[in-house]
């Protein structure tokens, strides 16, 4: 997920005073490298192609890469086929292109270190890869403008290795409203977005249900057959006001469906008073821009007198435990948009050598090593899985 032009930040250099130090023990350590773990929204592929960087080794910049990667145990990333929503895309063959481009990106990373990566395009080959030693590269589509209203292009990309679909993005599309758009063109769902639920579910391919519209999730539910995902969304009780994320009717409603979320790491999504500071940064900023101040020195002088509030890994632990005391163990998973989300990753959760710290903080708390593995991975497998089971009807 890359931010929306609302909550778009520029890197903050400015660190919590006082932070905490975090470190995992030897057990957290071999619970996240020796199970299988599942990311399911990490945005290399729009990284990447904006600005080539060589993942497969160590880079200095993002948040990702294949060491970092490693030493944080992960071996199932979701990357995402991020398309910005530009409705200048919509239906001109450039969100068609440009996804194309990003697959093309992924082919070519598992190409070149076959001996690091493999794509993965089935539960099958994430564990036989997972047995091997090789981290799977899974693919999930980050708006689905490149549908362009065609199930032919549908079966494209799921041909292509695309498993999920986030509907829309930061601005509703051809299939759904988006929970960031005021404009709500469809009040839900489009008739097109329906019959794709449909399509979506008789090949296998998950159905993403963060981003979209409230009203859109619940006609999700009514329509789809199978679990669907919520890829890299939290909670709107720490977040009041937030519709990007899920309410606790939405969560029960998620309950009865079978499906997961994956919380999302990044600040804003976390804690009500890092999503805040974007919305007073943006206001204080279009009253100086318009006295004739400049962009990039207002901003570094706003972060001077007002330091980003950083979100901890406890916020994120108190998001997975408000899930699993409400609607069970079952439905929550990891969906960090490492990549995505700029320099607002929580405190102790800053790139993905540290999942062994979120391991801890879930130890800490009295999870059972069953209860960290599924959701680690075992919650998005079995519904990934469960996709699978209801496409080989048809």
């Amino acid at each position: 997920m890359k931010l929306s032009s609302a909550l778009c930040v520029l890197a903050l250099a400015v660190s919590p005073v006082h932070a905490k130090e975090y470190s995992a023990s030897e057990r957290a350590i071999r619970l996240a490298q020796e199970n299988l773990l599942i990311d399911t929204h990490i945005d290399v592929p729009y990284r990447i192609n904006e600005k080539w960087d060589d993942v497969s080794k160590a880079t200095k910049g993002g948040d990702f890469d294949y060491p970092r990667a490693m030493k944080g145990g992960l071996n199932a990333p979701f990357m995402s086929i991020y398309i910005p929503a530009n409705l200048e895309f919509e239906g001109q063959g450039e969100s068609y292109q440009l996804a194309n481009q990003l697959i093309d990106g992924m082919e070519a990373l598992a190409q070149r270190a076959p001996h690091k990566f493999a794509m993965a395009y089935s539960t099958k080959d994430i564990e036989a890869q997972f047995d091997k030693g090789l981290m799977s590269i899974a693919m999930g589509m980050e708006n689905g403008s490149p549908i362009e209203g065609s199930l032919e292009n549908l079966k494209h990309f799921f041909d292509r290795g695309v498993r999920y679909i986030t509907l829309a993005h930061s601005q509703s599309n051809h299939i759904s409203d988006s929970s960031y758009d005021v404009r709500r063109k469809w009040k839900g769902l489009s008739p097109f977005g329906k019959q794709l639920v449909v399509e979506m579910n008789k090949i296998g391919m998950l159905i993403d249900v963060s981003h979209i519209s409230d009203a859109a999730f619940y006609q999700v539910m009514a329509v789809s057959k199978v679990p669907v995902i919520a890829s890299h969304s939290s909670l709107r009780k720490y977040t009041p006001g937030f519709e990007r994320n899920m309410d606790d009717d939405m969560l029960l409603a998620l309950k009865k469906n079978g499906g997961v979320i994956q919380i999302n790491f990044g600040s804003s999504f976390v804690t009500n008073s890092s999503r805040t500071w974007y919305d007073k940064r943006s206001t204080e900023e279009k009253e100086a821009t318009s006295r004739g101040a400049n962009k990039t020195d207002f901003r570094a002088a706003y972060i001077a007198r007002n330091p980003f509030p950083f979100a901890t890994l406890e916020q994120v632990l108190d998001h997975i435990d408000h899930v699993v005391k409400l609607i069970g163990i079952e439905h929550v998973g990891i969906g960090s948009d490492y990549d995505g989300v700029g320099d607002s990753l929580p405190v102790g959760l800053k790139d993905v050598s540290t999942y062994p710290n979120l391991v801890q903080g879930l130890l800490d708390r009295n999870y059972s090593e069953k209860e960290i593995k599924l959701i680690l991975g075992g919650n998005t497998l079995r519904v990934w899985k469960q996709a699978e089971a209801y496409a080989a009807k048809f």
